[in-house]
């Protein structure tokens, strides 16, 4: 295995890549006590440094997106932010200039202004954060890219969205979400799924109490990506498939992870406390692999070190328990499995065939005799105002089923209204740290490990998220 593929389980929790690894990957090299104390502490807040919590944008009449990274998600987004009123793409960035050209086309076509292309040497993402043209900057390149362009972002004073996860490390997370609190700027996940049309509904309805006492929730990301990573055009450089080379972890489980956090009001009266995980063997890449990848192919001077399930189970301080996993090397159906259960009932999303994969839902006192009932009445009943309002304009400009869409509209909203965002740094820094958590507890055996507090105390007073009111667009003048 090349050396500069590889990442240690350090490096994962805080550092930089050093080095290479073993498929073992440093895993029982820590005891519990050093695995619960590598993740414990709350590094204190500079002399001014100040929360962001409800912290709202400056009203902004037209915001003005610059795109980093244009590969399949970020070239694909460009349409969705184009689209929405009172936005406009000034500026597109990607180190390979045909596919600058090409984005910048695509809004020409679109009747849209062209964009400044942005091009060149690796560090050219410093060149679009500078930009005064540039409010918010959206980041959609390689995951090990994240973390330092969503810094520089916030200190060139930017707002930025980063594709997820934001970053992988714990000490990256921390300095995420220092940087957004002296910079006064807003970092944001593009957790699309949290705009998901079933997850919002469900949102609704615990709300609204109709699952009593929620006391445990399931998502994740289970998705066949097999064909996909050994595909030598859909992830360039195989950027996604190396990550598979360098240790255990649950790399991707946020999709999932992040609707069931919002629906237990996590960081807004509830926080994640511990993390415990489990890992299967890695045997699924290099099966697929060895049936269906010829020997001349680069993939083979690789070895597969990342488990095909990687389970973490989540304790909160309102005594819940989330279960979050991560499989892209199994053969299975898609799944985020979005599933949230209380004292009076269950909704279960992805329920297969048997519901028409549309979820099914079991209420207490609307239900029983021990049948799932079909969840479509309920969809309707707690729709949230936002599929309402854009959901045709969502399934014409956006991908994900329109949930893109949804996510890119009411960020460009909040921004031109000057609202408070319903996802902030503090749920970017928590949805992403099961990655370095779930290393540091597989690295103690699958002992519990803390969980960091990245709202420093903030988590316990109830605020609103992604259950909303009701608003308008700003006029475009």
């Amino acid at each position: 295995m090349p050396k500069d593929s590889a990442i240690s389980c350090r490096s994962l929790l805080g550092g930089a890549p050093t080095g290479s690894t073993s498929a073992a990957a440093g895993i029982g090299s820590a005891s519990p006590a050093e695995a619960l104390e590598a993740t414990s502490a709350i590094p204190g807040r500079r002399p001014g440094q100040t929360t962001m919590v409800n912290v709202p944008f400056d009203a902004h009449g037209t915001v003005r997106v610059g795109v980093v990274g244009l590969g399949n998600r970020g070239s694909g987004m460009v349409k969705g932010w184009a689209a929405v009123p009172g936005a406009v793409v000034t500026a597109v960035c990607d180190v390979r200039a045909d596919r600058a050209k090409g984005a910048a086309d695509q809004l020409v076509v679109r009747g849209r202004p062209r964009p400044a292309e942005v091009t060149g040497s690796t560090d050219v993402f410093t060149r679009l954060v500078t930009r005064d043209d540039v409010d918010l900057v959206y980041i959609a390149t390689p995951w090990e890219f994240h973390y330092e362009q969503g810094k520089a972002a916030l200190l060139a004073g930017k707002h930025v969205m980063v594709e997820l996860p934001v970053a992988t490390g714990l000490k990256e997370l921390w300095d995420l979400v220092d940087t957004s609190e002296r910079t006064r700027r807003h970092l944001m996940p593009a957790e699309n799924c949290s705009y998901g049309r079933n997850e919002l509904a469900m949102l609704r309805m615990a709300h609204d109490g109709l699952f009593g006492d929620v006391t445990n929730g399931h998502g994740g990301y289970l998705h066949d990506l097999r064909p996909l990573l050994f595909s030598d055009t859909y992830y360039t450089d195989s950027w996604r498939r190396l990550w598979h080379t360098r240790s255990t972890a649950g790399l991707y489980a946020m999709h999932g992870l992040a609707p069931i956090a919002a629906a237990m009001d996590i960081n807004r009266g509830d926080r994640m406390t511990k993390l415990r995980a489990t890992a299967t063997e890695p045997k699924g890449l290099a099966d697929y692999r060895a049936r269906f990848v010829d020997r001349s192919h680069p993939s083979w001077k690789e070895t597969y070190v990342s488990g095909d399930l990687v389970t973490c189970l989540i304790d909160t301080a309102q005594g819940r328990i989330i279960r979050a996993e991560h499989d892209v090397s199994s053969p299975r159906p898609y799944s985020r499995i979005n599933t949230l259960a209380g004292t009076r009932g269950i909704f279960e999303d992805y329920a297969g065939v048997t519901s028409g994969g549309a979820g099914r839902v079991y209420l207490e006192p609307d239900h029983g005799g021990h049948t799932w009932r079909e969840f479509a009445s309920y969809r309707a009943e707690f729709d949230h105002w936002l599929w309402k309002k854009i959901g045709d304009d969502a399934a014409n400009n956006g991908g994900h089923g329109g949930m893109d869409y949804v996510l890119q509209w009411r960020t460009v909203q909040l921004m031109r209204s000057g609202g408070v965002p319903d996802i902030d740094v503090y749920d970017s820094a928590a949805w992403c740290a099961p990655i370095p958590l779930s290393v540091a507890s597989l690295t103690a055996g699958g002992s519990p490990v803390a969980f960091p507090d990245f709202t420093r105390g903030a988590w316990a007073k109830l605020r609103t998220g992604l259950d909303s009111r009701a608003s308008e667009m700003p006029p475009v003048a």
